[in-house]
């Protein structure tokens, strides 16, 4: 692999044209994509990331070319004769360009905060003549992915999601971070409130992909990677939000982060009725025995209680009952020592039993996993 070092002025990325007062190198919108150099960079590639960085760190990078500080180095990737593309340094260049072209102001010394426009000729100067130290690259696309995962970025490491989204690049790719990779967008917003983590960070396309293919991420990806589309994987998503809002007819804020396309997966053919569901899970979610509630929505399914973590019998109530029965397991009649005993529901939980005193009982370690079983 070769690489070359380049010395780049920001305005030959921009191209600003301070009569117009427009950027005629810089294009950003979400059909052309981003490009610099009047088309000869793609400052976003399908396999990077959306634009993450928040006001405080855009205004950084604009402070340090005002001040003539090192942003650190960008990456060029080489495509042909005189074609490159972002291979890492796009949440920089991003800023510096997003400013130039008007999109947020900064707070400039002495001056308060100002729109580039608003600048003097020398002072949007001081922006424009900033160069950027950029190293580029010309190899295979694997010698470049391969650099891409290496390099990272040193202040906002991949996710794991970004580094397979990089490595299975392609019209896949691409098709599904429309879908689910962008604040506002479809994905956001028929299930933001079901979705832990943040689109753009690619967190909504990778629980979608665990759903789907039963948390064989990878695998599926390798299968779709130069499919036209990710229609299956939007439809499908579509279908369990629509099966969820046809089970819960109530929200909680517990629903956020349950693995709903799991479930779906193994109970979507299975039939409930709303009313019932939501009068167990408000019964469930007053009883101060469940310690997780959001387990309650696997429970609802599954009733496997070990989702819902119930609460335990205190040292003291086990101690009780253990001087209570003289160290006898009462299914086996067996004496043990209280370590080789523990706390059981007399009347089981599931049944309506109490996590107290009178409702507990020591049984020996192996009558109470095989009870535990049945």
């Amino acid at each position: 692999m070769d690489i070359v070092r380049m010395d780049i002025p920001i305005q030959d990325i921009v191209l600003y044209n301070k009569q117009t007062m427009k950027c005629d190198g810089f294009v950003d919108n979400e059909e052309e994509g981003v490009y610099g150099m009047d088309g000869k960079l793609d400052i976003r590639p399908i396999y990077q990331r959306e634009f993450i960085y928040n006001d405080k760190a855009q205004e950084s990078v604009i402070d340090s070319a005002i001040n003539n500080f090192p942003i650190g180095l960008i990456y060029f990737n080489k495509n042909d004769i005189d074609s490159y593309e972002v291979l890492d340094g796009q949440q920089r260049l991003m800023s510096i360009c997003k400013f130039i072209s008007g999109v947020y102001s900064v707070e400039w010394p002495r001056h308060g905060r100002v729109y580039f426009h608003n600048l003097e000729d020398d002072q949007q100067d001081l922006i424009l003549n900033y160069r950027l130290d950029v190293r580029s690259c010309d190899g295979t696309p694997s010698e470049r992915l391969s650099w891409f995962k290496r390099i990272n970025i040193a202040g906002m490491k991949l996710t794991d999601q970004e580094l397979k989204n990089a490595t299975f690049c392609g019209s896949w790719v691409s098709d599904a971070k429309k879908y689910f990779s962008k604040i506002n967008g479809p994905a956001w917003q028929i299930g933001s409130k079901y979705l832990k983590g943040s689109a753009n960070r690619q967190d909504y396309l990778e629980t979608a992909i665990s759903w789907i293919s039963n948390k064989e991420i990878q695998e599926y990806m390798t299968q779709n990677q130069h499919n036209e589309n990710a229609k299956d994987l939007w439809v499908y998503f579509e279908k369990v939000i629509e099966w969820i809002e046809s089970i819960f007819t109530e929200y909680r804020k517990q629903m956020k982060g349950v693995p709903f396309g799991l479930l779906y997966n193994e109970y979507k053919d299975k039939k409930f009725d709303p009313k019932e569901v939501e009068i167990g899970v408000k019964e469930l979610m007053k009883d101060e025995d469940v310690q997780t509630k959001s387990g309650i929505y696997s429970y609802i399914f599954t009733g496997d209680e070990k989702q819902l973590k119930i609460r335990l019998f205190s040292e003291n109530q086990k101690q009780e009952a253990y001087e209570r029965q003289n160290g006898v397991c009462p299914i086996c009649n067996e004496y043990f020592k209280i370590e080789e005993m523990e706390g059981d529901h007399i009347d089981s939980w599931v049944n309506g039993g109490d996590t107290t005193s009178e409702n507990c009982q020591m049984a020996c370690l192996k009558c109470n996993r095989e009870k535990g079983s049945k």
